[in-house]
């Protein structure tokens, strides 16, 4: 089989064709849905020709001591936080609602 998935492979073409058969008649042979099928096949196909590529690296491997001190942030630096105007918080804040303005009345005597 070719190290590349994209490539044009008749051998894992033919694995995920056969595959998505085998999926599609487990559910019952639903119409119309031949292209989930297909591609829940070729996800299974690719987690079977690569299992280990979901795993996260090994820091041992990677020359990082996992038990290392991990840095950490000057509290200053946390003090303002959610601090901002008209900002609101999740402990209940309610937007001001504008009080409406009078309109002005005409001053008597005056005509325009």
């Amino acid at each position: 089989m070719s190290d590349n998935p994209l490539e044009n492979d008749p051998k894992r073409d033919r694995l995920i064709r056969e595959r998505a058969y085998h999926l599609w008649e487990s559910e019952g042979r639903p119409e119309g849905r031949d292209l989930d099928y297909w591609e829940r096949a070729r996800e299974l196909v690719g987690m079977e020709e690569n299992p280990s590529s979901g795993q996260l690296p090994n820091p041992i491997a990677e020359g990082i001591d996992p038990s290392a001190p991990v840095g950490v942030e000057e509290a200053f630096l946390q003090e303002n936080l959610g601090e901002f105007p008209n900002a609101l918080s999740d402990q209940g804040d309610r937007q001001a609602t504008p009080t409406p303005r009078k309109a002005k009345k005409p001053k008597a005597g005056k005509k325009s």
